[in-house]
């Protein structure tokens, strides 16, 4: 039987359980325990991927928890630890002769041992396997090929983004350019983008598209994520999800409007206003330097061609935490009355709401949920904002 499931395949850690950095830009609370309970108890997600599993220590830290009886491994791949799975994953930074710029990619795989391989040959091609997101000296083909061999995903991360993505700075045209199209199992939009967005560029519509948090905190695990039917949480079952088989697929896609992102809007790299996307010279302080936007350059990529008609919804959220009047201990008083967030952003029905929060509060959750919020777009660098 099919159920609906929560996940979120890309969050980070900040710190290994010897509290060395790992992800340096990346919160020190971020350790793989602390997400693993905070996806299981508080934001209520079934299937996470972390994706600096590669690192020794980080592998040492989940054994230990096997080891107490507090995870186990599934037959079908993955990490079980109370009411959710981990996916180890991986992401790389590929910058090799095809590369216009620096892509990111990530790579998942079914086991420990699995990834224990792929770790001692990663360590031969770079610098520093103790950190995430490190340079890989190779090309992406040749990491395409080692991910297939010791039977991984790879997945292209954050497409649009400008720096260190496929679109952004990676290739010129088409992602011919740098990998093999046959070897790459979904796509990761990005925080600017849609798939409304995405779906004007053709080449991409054979992939399956994922939105998923980036996280850099606890916090921010979930603030965009898919819901998948699937048997069980599992490493085969999210396989069969993104290729689609047996009736597994991406049900849902949320994420937060586009123009809440970073890098949505083009602007001046110095003073961020917004400019167009043949600016030169900044008209409010003479900089050169601008920054082109997710929109304007998926603009630059679009072809006139149709939109794959199958694509599961995508529904535009914010985390509760971006409602401006919910402070951290109305958050929790949610929390304690309906169990996760998942649970209060799905489906506590408005009148519920309002026996916990005032009433005002509850209609904005609601509104939340229903994708009504009014948007400062961002861009730059800096996130757009609801507006008061």
């Amino acid at each position: 039987m099919l159920n609906a499931h929560f996940a979120d395949m890309h969050i980070h850690i900040g710190r290994d359980m010897q509290l060395n950095p790992v992800k340096i830009t990346a919160s020190k609370s971020l350790t793989l325990t602390n997400i693993l309970i905070e996806s299981s108890r508080r934001k209520g997600i079934h299937l996470i991927g972390v994706i600096d599993s590669h690192v020794p220590t980080v592998q040492q830290e989940i054994i230990e928890l096997i080891n107490r009886g507090e995870a186990h491994e599934l037959a079908e791949g993955g990490i079980r630890f109370e009411q959710v799975t981990l996916i180890l994953g991986c992401e790389i930074e590929v910058y090799d002769e095809c590369c216009k710029g620096p892509i990111h990619v990530l790579a998942y795989f079914p086991t420990l041992k699995h990834i224990g391989r792929f770790t001692k040959w990663l360590a031969t091609k770079q610098k520093n396997i103790t950190l995430s997101s490190q340079r890989y000296y190779g090309t992406a083909k040749e990491l395409q090929y080692k991910v297939k061999e010791l039977e991984g995903l790879f997945i292209p991360a954050h497409i649009f983004t400008p720096f260190k993505s496929l679109y952004g700075k990676g290739v010129k045209h088409s992602l011919n350019e740098v990998l093999d199209p046959t070897l790459i199992d979904a796509v990761e939009l990005g925080l600017s983008s849609n798939t409304m967005m995405a779906d004007q560029i053709e080449e991409l519509h054979r992939y399956t598209f994922l939105s998923n948090s980036d996280a850099h905190s606890l916090n921010k695990i979930a603030r965009e994520y898919q819901e998948m039917l699937l048997e069980k949480p599992s490493f085969k079952e999210f396989y069969w999800a993104l290729q689609g088989i047996k009736g597994r697929k991406v049900k849902a896609n949320y994420g937060m409007n586009p123009m809440l992102g970073k890098y949505y809007t083009t602007v001046c790299n110095d003073c961020l206003q917004p400019v167009s996307l043949t600016t030169e010279v900044c008209p409010s302080c003479s900089s050169t330097k601008i920054i082109k936007g997710v929109f304007d350059r998926i603009q630059e990529l679009a072809t006139p061609c149709k939109r794959k008609e199958e694509r599961p919804p995508y529904y535009h959220q914010v985390p509760l935490e971006y409602i401006p009047t919910l402070g951290p201990r109305t958050f929790q008083k949610l929390l304690d009355h309906f169990g996760t967030e998942m649970n209060v952003i799905h489906h506590v029905p408005l009148a519920h709401l309002k026996n916990v929060v005032p009433e005002k509060l509850a209609h904005a959750i609601v509104e939340m949920r229903e994708g009504k919020q009014t948007i400062i777009a961002g861009g730059g660098g800096k996130y757009g904002k609801l507006a008061p």
